[in-house]
């Protein structure tokens, strides 16, 4: 088989950061493939540094209802600490995206109690039936992050390509210390991130928007 280019652009242009799933449940079968698929990045060494805690059913739902009760009383602390802060460009397209969603779902500028409610559906991980939790060992440091983040990469793309719709999440990471031991993940890993998948809602608000992309000369320097 012979993967093309155009392919590869449309399959990247059809995923996007879901955030409303249906309840249905993915087979085994697919996410196992996708998994497969997912493996196959490039990572520094061959380490391939990634480990996933996968949630379905009704654990997804029991991580659901811990995650609730640790935003509830809980401090934040995440394993991998967050950016120091978003400047310049970086803060323009974080703002559009946020503004974006709250547009789409009809969150008014100002209401805070609205983008609080939407900011919280991240805790239920959007009423996706399948979670996947991502670490990376400690002592791999910044390049088993930046290894996993070519998983992700990979996950996504290979369930957009088995018609499995995903968002990957760092806010669930935020509360590390609880998900160590919910999910018994030793502490010698860093949590990074969660992998939220299903199959999405098409007519669901959330997911009628999409990002835009900065153009070639905005993140290319040539030397020739």
């Amino acid at each position: 088989m012979t993967t093309t280019l155009p392919a590869l652009d449309a399959l990247l242009r059809a995923r996007h950061s879901c955030r409303a799933f249906r309840p249905d449940s993915v087979p085994r079968a697919v996410i196992e493939d996708i998994l497969r698929c997912a493996q196959k990045v490039p990572s520094w060494c061959n380490a391939q540094p990634w480990q996933v805690t996968l949630f379905s059913g009704a654990a997804t739902n029991a991580l659901r209802s811990a995650l609730m009760e640790a935003v509830m009383k809980d401090p934040v602390a995440p394993d991998l600490p967050f950016p120091e802060r978003y400047s310049g460009e970086y803060k323009t397209r974080r703002q559009a995206c946020g503004w974006a969603l709250y547009e789409a779902v009809g969150v008014e500028r100002g209401d805070r109690a609205a983008s609080h409610q939407q900011m919280m559906r991240n805790f239920t991980l959007f009423d996706a039936p399948h979670c996947a939790i991502l670490t990376s060992p400690n002592e791999l440091g910044p390049y088993g992050a930046l290894d996993c983040g070519g998983f992700v990469t990979g996950f996504t793309l290979a369930a957009t390509a088995a018609g499995v719709a995903t968002i990957a999440q760092a806010a669930v990471a935020t509360y590390a210390p609880m998900l160590h031991e919910f999910c018994d993940i030793p502490e010698d890993r860093t949590i990074l991130c969660a992998l939220s998948f299903g199959y999405g809602d098409p007519d669901h608000p959330a997911n009628q928007f999409r990002t835009e992309r900065a153009e070639l000369d905005e993140f290319t320097s040539w030397r020739d």
